[in-house]
């Protein structure tokens, strides 16, 4: 078997060679390259060995195809070579690798432009004030997030465990077995409405408002002011539904906290809420509807009015406008998510590419 040289093809920049064309060995200025292949007259072994006019750092790196090896290497000093070998006389084998060439002039603009680049980015980010106390608020995000996540973990779970063994039976004790934990919750979620005003969260005030009080009317004054309420199965629906969200919710935002994700997670959290959202505001509604008639007949919450107006005004009538504004909420709120699930797999999209 033979031995041949190969075409080798060169270019470089001030602080790199490119070889294009396997044992590759750098020995103080000379590169040596072995290889075996098949070429045009069959399996051969191939050589090359190239002093270089200046010196080169020791690393090589290398990524190798089918057809070719392509090699770079770094320069020990910034600077534009007249020609790639201490000889004076090009070898044979030897040519420029068109693919990359750049005369002189081309690469220092290239270099400017990376410089450029570079003092820009420097700049950017002198202008842009460190937060001192940005690790103490992550903390307390992460913190918060976790505590709710443990929380309608703890909700979800208990009311898991109970559809299994009690079945249908279960729902009508759903608000005495898990109440305390959900009062504790949704008084949490009061944060985050102060979050947004504070500047501690990009998420726009409207929207965590009109969910956290949304949930807090039916929770405190249809649920928990009314015992007749308490024991019907609407309130095993819209206490699964919302612990459903809020066990991908929460771990997302806690993630986030510390700069981390998981694919599954984002895709759940973004993902999971377009059926569940509806059907909770759905779940909400039908407890509200549930509940005008008994405080109709309670006169809890009513209106006191002037005795030519009559006694007092119901609060079922107050209701029903609430469940006008529940419905304009739903299609607020599911806008402002869309949104945000489109800029999400948008990012992730460009990131991927």
């Amino acid at each position: 078997m033979q031995t041949l040289t190969p075409h080798v093809y060169w270019a470089q920049r001030h602080g790199d060679v490119y070889l294009r064309n396997l044992d590759i060995s750098l020995q103080e200025n000379t590169l040596q390259f072995k290889a075996q292949g098949h070429g045009a007259k069959g399996n051969n072994h191939y050589e090359f060995c190239l002093e270089f006019l200046e010196p080169v750092q020791p690393k090589v790196s290398h990524k190798s195809t089918q057809r070719q090896v392509n090699i770079k290497l770094l320069k020990q000093t910034e600077d534009w070579w007249p020609r790639l070998t201490l000889q004076e006389k090009k070898p044979l084998f030897l040519a420029p690798d068109f693919d990359r060439w750049q005369d002189e002039s081309d690469a220092e603009k290239e270099l400017q432009a990376k410089e450029e680049q570079r003092i820009n980015k420097i700049s950017v980010e002198s202008r842009i004030r460190k937060d001192p106390y940005l690790g103490l608020k992550k903390g307390y995000l992460f913190m918060y997030n976790l505590v709710q996540f443990l929380g309608f973990s703890w909700i979800f779970v208990n009311m898991t465990v109970r559809l299994f063994i009690l079945g249908q039976d279960s729902f009508s004790d759903t608000f005495h077995t898990t109440a305390d934990m959900m009062y504790f919750c949704q008084m949490m979620a009061v944060i985050e409405i102060i979050n947004p005003l504070l500047g501690l969260v990009r998420t726009g005030f409207f929207p965590a408002m009109l969910q956290v009080t949304g949930r807090n009317v039916i929770l405190f004054v249809i649920f928990g002011s009314l015992e007749e309420m308490q024991n019907k199965s609407v309130v095993f629906f819209v206490f699964y539904l919302w612990s459903t969200i809020e066990i991908f919710r929460y771990p997302f935002y806690m993630l986030a906290c510390i700069d981390t994700e998981w694919k599954l997670l984002t895709w759940l959290r973004y993902t999971i809420w377009i059926p569940l959202y509806p059907m909770g505001v759905i779940a909400e509604a039908v407890a509200v509807i549930q509940s005008m008639p008994v405080f109709d007949e309670t006169r809890l919450y009513s209106l006191p009015l002037p005795k030519a107006l009559g006694q007092s005004l119901s609060f079922s009538y107050i209701l029903h406008l609430y469940l006008v504004i529940m419905f304009l909420g739903l299609f607020v709120n599911f806008r402002h998510l869309y949104k945000q699930r489109k800029r999400r797999f948008r990012s992730r999209k460009r990131k991927a590419n």
